[in-house]
C-alpha cells in the first residue's frame, strides 16, 4: 500500500488568501488607501526584516520572546517586523536633515508577532499605519483620527457601529500624581492598567503592588479609574491643566470634523506601549463584541530614543483582522473572488486568433478580459463563466467570425449586444 499523500497547512497563526478571500481584503485596503490619499498622506514602505537591536531599543529585551527573531547566515540578529513605528523612526532619522516637515506618511504593512492567539489576533496581520511627524499642534491628532473615521465611512461604518475613545497619558499622569501615586511608578501603573479586561481587578492590584504602590496608592489609582466624564477629570486636575485643555481642544476639533457622535472621553484608554506621551485613542465596535479596531496616540520622544533628533509625532495602527470580523458581523464583507469584466471564449482553433484580438481590444479599452486557453463547447464555456464572477462574456463560433461580429452577453441582465470583431 502506498504512502499517504503529504498535506501541508499554513503555519499556526498565519493565513492564506484564496481568490475568494481577496475581495474582502481589497475592500479594506482600498478604503485605507483612499482615505489616506484624501487626507494628503504619502505612501511609504520598508523591508519586512528589521534589526533586532532597533526593536530592543524601542521595546526592551523582553520583546525577543514576543516576535519572530533569528540570526541570518552572517550571524546578524534580525526579526520579522512586529509593527512599523520603529522602522518609520529609523527611516526618518536616516534622512532627517533633508525631509520637509511635517511629514504625513502611510503604509499598509504585514507585521508578525509570536504570541498566543485569540479572537481578533493572529501571528501575522496587515496594518494600516498613519503618522504625522514634526507637528506638535493638536490638529495632528485630529487629522489622524478623522482619516481613520473616513476609512470606516468608506466601509459603511458610522457612529452607530464604532466609537472612538480618547484619553491623555499626560492627563492621567497628572491625576495619578495628584492622587498620591509617585511619578516613578507611573510607567508600571500604565502597563498594569492597560491589562484591564484581560486580567481581573485582583490581578491588576497584584501588578500595582509589584510596581511599588502601597494600599493607599492602589485605592487612589482605582478612584482615578472610576472617572467617567471630562468634567470629573477637570474637577480633579484643575482648570489650569494643560493636558485637560488639550483634550478639550481635540474634542472641539473633532466636532468640527463632524465626529462628535463617534468620539468620547474614556479614562480607561491607556495603551500599553511606553513611548506614548500625550493623547491616546482606541476605536471599538459599539457593542464591544471585538477587540480594538485601531489605536494610537502621540509619541514625541521615540525618534530621539532611537537615535534621531527629537520630533513631535502622532501615529495610528489599524489592523485588518478585527475590521474584517466586524464587517462580517454586520453583513458588509464582500464575498467571492474579485469580479472580472469579461470572459472571452471560442469554439475551435480557427477562432483562436479572432478571440485573442477581441480580448486585446477589450483590454486596450481598459476592461479586464479573461481569454480562454483552449477551445470549448458553448455549454461548457457559459457554464464555467457563469460561476466565475464575470460581468460579461464573448463566445466566438464560426458564424460570428463569418459575420465579423462579437456578441457581448451581459451575464446579470441576460441581455446581448453586438460589436464589430476587431480585424
Amino acid at each position: 500500500m502506498g504512502a499517504a499523500p503529504m498535506r501541508y497547512e499554513a503555519p499556526r497563526g498565519m493565513r492564506d488568501f484564496y481568490p475568494e478571500d481577496m475581495s474582502a481584503r481589497q475592500a479594506v485596503f482600498g478604503a485605507w488607501r483612499a482615505a489616506a490619499e484624501l487626507f494628503g498622506f504619502l505612501p511609504y514602505d520598508a523591508c519586512v526584516v528589521e534589526s533586532l537591536d532597533l526593536l530592543k531599543r524601542k521595546g526592551g529585551e523582553e520583546i525577543v520572546g514576543q516576535i519572530y527573531a533569528f540570526r541570518d547566515k552572517s550571524d546578524r540578529e534580525l526579526a520579522l517586523r512586529p509593527e512599523m513605528t520603529p522602522t518609520l523612526a529609523r527611516m526618518i532619522a536616516a534622512r532627517q536633515n533633508s525631509l520637509a516637515l511635517p511629514l504625513k506618511w502611510f503604509a499598509i504593512a504585514q507585521c508578525f508577532r509570536y504570541e498566543r492567539m485569540s479572537r481578533g489576533r493572529k501571528r501575522e496581520h496587515y496594518q494600516w499605519n498613519l503618522d504625522i511627524v514634526g507637528a506638535d499642534a493638536m490638529q495632528a491628532e485630529a487629522e489622524v483620527i478623522a482619516c481613520a473615521a473616513e476609512a470606516l465611512r468608506q466601509l459603511g461604518l458610522g457612529p452607530q457601529d464604532v466609537a472612538i475613545h480618547l484619553n491623555s497619558r499626560a492627563l492621567l499622569a497628572e491625576l495619578l500624581a495628584g492622587a498620591g501615586v509617585p511619578p516613578d511608578c507611573h510607567a508600571a501603573t500604565f502597563l498594569a492598567l492597560d491589562k484591564r479586561g484581560k486580567l481581573d481587578d485582583a490581578a491588576i492590584n497584584q501588578l500595582l503592588a509589584e510596581a511599588g504602590l502601597d494600599a493607599a496608592a492602589i485605592a487612589a489609582v482605582w478612584k482615578v479609574m472610576n472617572i467617567r466624564t471630562l468634567a470629573e477629570a477637570g474637577a480633579l486636575a484643575g482648570a489650569s491643566s494643560p493636558s485637560l485643555a488639550g483634550l478639550r481642544n481635540l474634542l472641539e476639533l473633532l466636532d468640527n470634523y463632524g465626529l462628535a457622535e463617534m468620539t468620547q472621553f474614556d479614562i480607561g484608554v491607556i495603551r500599553g506601549l511606553g513611548y506614548y506621551t500625550g493623547v491616546v485613542f482606541e476605536a471599538f465596535d459599539c457593542q464591544r463584541k471585538f477587540r480594538a479596531i485601531f489605536g494610537g496616540g502621540r509619541y514625541d520622544r521615540l525618534l530621539s530614543d532611537l537615535g534621531g533628533a527629537a520630533l513631535p509625532a502622532v501615529g495610528l495602527g489599524f489592523g485588518d483582522v478585527v475590521i474584517a470580523e466586524l464587517l462580517a458581523d454586520r453583513g458588509r464583507l464582500p464575498a467571492g473572488p474579485p469580479e472580472i469584466a469579461c470572459a472571452v471564449g471560442y469554439m475551435t482553433d480557427a477562432e483562436r486568433l479572432p478571440a485573442l484580438r477581441a480580448a486585446r481590444n477589450l483590454r486596450q479599452a481598459g476592461l479586464g478580459a479573461d481569454l480562454a486557453l483552449h477551445p470549448e463547447k458553448p455549454k461548457s464555456f457559459f457554464g464555467r463563466v457563469g460561476r466565475g464572477g464575470y460581468r460579461e462574456a464573448v463566445f466566438l463560433g464560426p458564424d460570428d467570425c463569418a459575420r465579423g461580429v462579437m456578441r457581448i452577453k451581459d451575464l446579470r441582465l441576460r441581455s446581448e449586444r453586438e460589436m464589430p470583431l476587431p480585424g
